[in-house]
């Protein structure tokens, strides 16, 4: 037991310590609407957004190597950059017709999340059908945490590395495929998303303890461990639901550094205070803090984007998935601290090593977002 905990501990904090800013997301936008149909011939025509960063990586922009990209040098290449969207997307009717795809149109520029993104015109010619499958291949080879957030007809799908392919049923209704793809999207970032991990981490390390004459000692009722992770799990679960929601729908409008600094500390804090204890009852200080973390999950559903149609089913599901993430990482940590508990090594040694190994961390993390 003692070495399983040291290795799961050790394992997690070395790779976690390679990650800086645990919210940034290669994502692309591409939305398509059915304009006419002529001779049971159907036209989708729209745009595809792509991140000029992304973008830059498959189109050398930077003709004369000064380090700056003008719009000029992108215009430039507007012949390779179409060779480009001919390569990545794909769509065909009935999973025989293939669609005629076409790039006519101005490039233009947009942004979000003051990044610039190069505007694509798009525009397919399928036979009339009810049915649109859709293949996308652009950028998996060099990121493979790149998403697509496509909305076609009103129906959004979120295009991953394992889910490269998709059909939509323009018959049907999204409410069902949307809730599925953002719950899904809620369960991976959490799980992407280290200073998340390592504040609930945190928090858990001390649930199985009591501070008795300066000392750190097993808790002996389950049930009472059980009931004060129910309780600091309930704040945190509460706090980041509610500025999630409210950051997502625009109610909130943070400053995305002094978020992520926020988050940083609170990771810092959470773990100085199982070496140093000031606060022995971290309900309220982790519904606080958990407004913050709301914040920063926020932001990634952000970039991720919301279903034009559904913006606040997207955002239920994606809190939903988050939950069930913080669920699944809960049900494995906890069996294993309730087992540690009462041994002299995780109480004197594990404990603060661990919570020091996230402090440095956390340190870390605060440097580099100021």
């Amino acid at each position: 037991m003692k070495t399983l905990l040291c290795t799961l501990l050790y394992t997690a904090c070395i790779m976690l310590s390679q990650v800086t800013y645990s919210h940034q997301l290669s994502t692309s936008y591409l939305n398509l609407e059915q304009t006419e149909t002529i001779n049971d011939q159907s036209k989708l025509t729209g745009y595809w957004q792509i991140q000029l960063a992304d973008l830059e990586q498959k189109v050398a922009f930077d003709l004369n190597a000064d380090g700056h990209i003008t719009w000029q040098e992108i215009t430039t290449k507007r012949t390779t950059i179409d060779e480009f969207v001919s390569d990545s997307v794909s769509a065909t009717i009935s999973n025989k017709h293939t669609c005629a795809l076409t790039s006519n149109g101005p490039l233009q520029l947009d942004s979000h999340f003051n990044q610039p993104y190069v505007v694509i015109p798009l525009s397919f010619i399928c036979p009339t059908s009810d049915a649109f499958t859709l293949s996308y291949s652009a950028f998996f080879n060099l990121d493979a945490n790149h998403k697509a957030i496509t909305t076609i007809n009103k129906h959004t799908r979120i295009f991953s590395a394992g889910n490269s392919t998709q059909t939509i049923d323009f018959t049907g209704s999204g409410y069902l495929a949307t809730f599925t793809q953002y719950v899904y999207q809620g369960v991976l970032h959490i799980w992407m998303g280290p200073d998340h991990i390592l504040f609930l981490i945190a928090l858990l390390l001390t649930c199985v303890l009591v501070r008795n004459n300066k000392k750190w000692h097993g808790i002996g009722s389950k049930l009472t461990i059980f009931k004060h992770t129910a309780w600091i799990v309930t704040a945190f679960t509460l706090a980041h639901s509610i500025t999630l929601t409210a950051t997502a729908m625009n109610i909130l409008s943070p400053n995305s550094r002094w978020v992520e600094l926020g988050i940083a500390i609170s990771v810092l804090f959470a773990a100085l205070n199982n070496i140093w204890p000031v606060i022995l009852r971290l309900g309220w200080i982790t519904f606080g803090f958990g407004l913050l973390h709301g914040m920063g999950f926020a932001s990634v559903l952000g970039e991720l984007g919301l279903s034009n149609d559904y913006q606040l089913l997207s955002v239920l599901a994606f809190n939903l998935g988050v939950e069930i993430g913080q669920l699944a990482i809960l049900i494995v940590a906890l069996p294993l601290l309730i087992l540690a508990r009462n041994h002299a090594w995780y109480q004197k040694w594990l404990m603060p090593a661990g919570s020091l190994a996230i402090a440095l961390i956390a340190i870390q993390w605060s440097i580099e977002r100021i």
